[in-house]
């Protein structure tokens, strides 16, 4: 029995969904997002909420029921609201700029890394220190927030690199004499 998608997802004002041919679309005024529902998973527009519920008593729809319950309410939040992630640079001479849809990010190597920013994702820089990257997809803006820390990850001894606002770095002590 999901916990999960046993409640039902509420739809905020100003916010259309639909469902046509086992396929949720979601309409805000960040955009439209869609979803293909599995076969074994039925969902309704019921009273302003979504409503999940397994077709059968498998094991397959028991597992997908939450687990979609999850991505309709991810859908709904993010054309209404959207979702960010806040990354922090970290290091002497480290820093990014916003040049147009490039993201410029000098993270001490020999040359600058330019980032092309995707069409679906806002990336801001309000200090040179820190970016925000801003979307309605979230699992899109998660990848591209880990595609930039990826160009230099935090590394354990100094602390320098890109790291998520929310992360902590576990540092280590280093050699000793």
């Amino acid at each position: 029995m999901s916990r999960i998608g046993k409640y039902p997802v509420p739809v905020p004002a100003g916010v259309e969904v639909t469902i046509v041919n086992q396929i949720l679309t979601a309409k805000g005024k960040l955009g439209s997002l869609s979803l293909p529902i599995a076969e074994e998973i039925s969902a309704a527009v019921e009273e302003g909420k979504v409503v999940v519920t397994p077709v059968h008593d498998t094991k397959r729809a028991r597992t997908l029921w939450g687990t979609t319950r999850a991505l309709i309410n991810n859908l709904v939040t993010g054309v209404s609201a959207g979702f960010s992630v806040n990354l922090e640079i970290n290091g002497v001479g480290y820093r990014a700029a916003v040049n147009g849809k490039i993201l410029n990010l000098q993270l001490g190597y020999s040359h600058d890394i330019d980032f092309p920013i995707p069409d679906d994702v806002k990336i801001s820089c309000e200090k040179p220190t820190s970016i925000t990257v801003h979307g309605a997809d979230k699992q899109r803006v998660g990848a591209v927030a880990a595609k930039i820390r990826s160009f230099r990850k935090p590394e354990p001894y100094k602390g320098k690199g890109v790291k998520y606002a929310t992360e902590t770095i576990r540092r280590k002590e280093g050699k000793k004499k």
